[in-house]
């Protein structure tokens, strides 16, 4: 299937010239083995997991082995079913229709990545449930015709079950046309092993941001709404390794991006202050 789906799309023009590199992405369990069977199955993904923990990169990658294009929308609260699945608009002093993104992935025979789904509205994802079952439809209702999905379409929503609400969250019928696919944030050596690529800087260095990010993940307090994600642990790594003291760069990566709360911040920079010493003076942070 999959392979139909890239021969239809070299022809088409969605694929062409030399493929990029695989992004970086570093299996934790089976999570790999279980989109690619779905994605051979024609079933749709649901990726459930923390802010930060390599959802979005683990699509990518997943992309990039299927040879599949990917379009990724990212979800908000204004978003209508127009947005996904297109509109008319005036062009030239004519109404012409323009596909959204979702039907352009329909039509391309791409993966459709919607980021944050439960930000959008329940009656926009409504549109999904025909995309999501055996039909692998969608209607085009201002145009009155119904599209087959093409070879190779693959449909992938994530969340966070942390901002999950009543008001918030996706509908049973939605999520029982999915496969699901739990994230946590890594293992301390394979944390230190992302961070240490994504950033540069050496696996020492890594590892005493992974430490720190493991203690904050501890805490339990009211003030911090997110714990430190793999993704702030790089953005740390990145100003390291561009020459900040690591105290500096956590406190302006990490602690600063979790909260806004004072008494917090302060135990924050405490915690930033005992797990990554500061090099001696006259000697650069380490470089990988």
């Amino acid at each position: 299937m999959a392979g139909d789906g890239a021969s239809a799309a070299r022809r088409e023009g969605v694929v062409s010239g030399p493929r990029a590199a695989r992004p970086y992405y570093v299996s934790v369990a089976d999570e790999e083995q279980v989109f690619k069977a779905a994605f051979r199955q024609g079933l749709s993904v649901v990726l459930k997991g923390p802010t930060g923990c390599g959802k979005t990169r683990f699509v990518e990658a997943m992309a990039h082995d299927l040879d599949r294009p990917l379009i990724t929308v990212a979800c908000h609260d204004d978003l209508t079913t127009a947005d996904l699945v297109g509109r008319f608009l005036l062009h030239g002093g004519e109404t012409e229709w323009v596909d959204g993104p979702l039907t352009r992935a329909v039509r391309e025979g791409a993966i459709c990545y919607l980021d944050e789904v439960v930000e959008a509205r329940q009656d926009t994802t409504v549109v999904l449930h025909p995309l999501a079952d055996h039909r692998r439809q969608l209607p085009l209702e201002r145009l009155g015709l119904t599209l087959d999905a093409a070879p190779g379409f693959c449909l992938v929503v994530s969340y966070n079950p942390g901002y999950q609400s009543v008001l918030k969250d996706l509908k049973d019928s939605t999520r029982q046309r999915m496969v699901a696919i739990e994230f946590g944030f890594p293992r301390a050596d394979v944390e230190e092993q992302v961070v240490a690529h994504e950033s540069g800087v050496d696996r020492d260095a890594a590892a005493a941001l992974v430490r720190l990010g493991q203690a904050i993940r501890r805490l339990e307090t009211a003030g911090l709404r997110e714990v430190a994600s793999t993704r702030v642990l790089i953005a740390a790594g990145r100003l390291i390794a561009e020459g900040l003291r690591p105290r500096a760069a956590a406190r302006a990566a990490v602690a600063g991006p979790l909260t806004d709360d004072a008494e917090v911040a302060a135990g924050l920079m405490e915690m930033i202050d005992v797990y990554l010493p500061e090099p001696a003076p006259g000697h650069a942070a380490p470089q990988r």
